[in-house]
């Protein structure tokens, strides 16, 4: 195999697999390396974002979540079965990537509705990722998928620079307008 174009983790929240699906393989027929990481506890992400089940090498990891006013949806498990310090409930918030993640120079997807809320671009900025991208409302699943998958042909395909495919994939439609960055 040659070298792949981008490095990607892809991290599967739940009742996210047919677009996770999806995104993989157009991503590795851009020639993207996946890794895919399927989610099942809450502590699945935290070790996904803490760098415990990392790979080494990534370019992007993409966040695939639903996503509810500014937090990822998450599983919620029955009281006994959480592990010490996990978190629990439905949710997984601003709170949580600044207690648990550990992103140093990691570029951050979050494809969800109204994970790219300025609450969530701030804390994972802190973690000490290079750039954070989402929808900072409720988004159409078409439109989040046409997003990424535009941003990336831009980058990969036209040699374009994260701003400028962003800037691309953005201006779609009314939809993918509704995507925001933060960076450092």
């Amino acid at each position: 195999m040659s070298k792949p174009e981008l490095y990607v983790s892809l991290a599967v929240g739940p009742d996210c697999a047919m677009e996770s699906y999806a995104l993989r393989s157009t991503l590795e027929y851009f020639g993207v390396r996946v890794t895919m990481h399927w989610l099942g506890r809450p502590n699945d992400l935290v070790n996904i974002l803490s760098g415990k089940d990392r790979e080494d090498k990534i370019d992007y990891l993409i966040l695939n979540f639903h996503g509810d006013e500014g937090r990822f949806c998450i599983n919620e498990l029955a009281e006994e079965i959480y592990e010490p310090d996990e978190p629990s409930g439905k949710f997984f918030d601003a709170q949580d990537v600044l207690r648990f993640a550990k992103l140093e120079g990691i570029r951050v997807i979050a494809a969800g509705c109204t994970l790219g809320r300025e609450s969530l671009g701030k804390a994972f900025l802190k973690s000490g990722c290079h750039s954070y991208l989402g929808p900072d409302d409720y988004i159409d699943g078409n439109s989040n998928f046409m997003f990424i998958i535009r941003f990336m042909y831009e980058m990969v395909n036209n040699n374009k620079s994260q701003q400028e495919a962003f800037e691309i994939a953005k201006s779609i439609d009314q939809e993918t307008s509704m995507f925001k960055i933060y960076s450092t």
